[in-house]
């Protein structure tokens, strides 16, 4: 079933707990919205597959708690991944203000360099708005990401956004290739002292 598929990716939904993290999941996923969606604890997690440029890219997208007493669920969770989607409330500007933090917990745990990221600014369709479009964009250029404003409500650049990252991630080979030819395992040299896969935890067991 999956033999026309180019590769599976593995996707990460980070940001602050309210900012529509799981809303935009299954607004992507399942084109549907609930309102009085409850907090994600710990981790969601869904599959879809996408055709982008004529290739077909299957999904595995985790969606993370955003709330601090599940953070210590993290660090596996980064391990791997070959894109991040950071979001934020457009409506909240802490939200906007605590990226720093959640960019600095993707760089410690993240085990790639070239990880594909895309910057979301969520709940357009909302009035109170405290954070301007260009401050997301200069936020986003500033540290090489993409990105796009969207609102899970209404469906305005959900589709979009994903798209995006996987386009961008499939035009980086060496991220997705070696996937595909050793399931995955790919060792730094920081990792090879841990036998041929790594071991269970990839040399990463002191972030645990």
């Amino acid at each position: 079933m999956d033999e026309d598929v180019l590769t599976t990716l593995k996707i990460l939904i980070i940001g602050e707990s309210g900012v529509g993290k799981s809303s935009l999941l299954l607004r992507f996923t399942d084109d549907t919205f609930d309102p009085e969606l409850a907090a994600t604890i710990g981790v969601d997690f869904k599959v879809k597959t996408i055709s982008v440029d004529g290739n077909k890219a299957k999904l595995a997208i985790w969606d993370t708690a955003g709330q601090e007493r599940f953070r210590t669920l993290t660090p596996s969770y980064y391990r791997g991944a070959q894109g991040v989607i950071l979001v934020y409330d457009v409506t909240r500007r802490d939200t906007f203000v605590k990226l720093d933090n959640w960019l600095n917990e993707l760089e410690t745990y993240c085990t790639r360099n070239d990880i594909v990221k895309m910057l979301v600014g969520n709940k357009i369709d909302k009035e109170n708005r405290e954070v301007d479009r260009n401050e997301g964009l200069k936020f986003a250029r500033k540290h090489s990401m993409l990105f796009i404003e969207a609102s899970a409500k209404t469906c305005d650049g959900v589709q979009c956004a994903f798209e995006e990252l996987v386009e961008k991630i499939i035009q980086t080979p060496g991220l997705w290739e070696s996937e595909s030819q050793n399931r995955g395992v790919k060792l730094s040299s920081k990792e090879e002292g841990y036998g041929g896969g790594g071991g269970a935890c990839s040399g990463y067991c002191s972030v645990l």
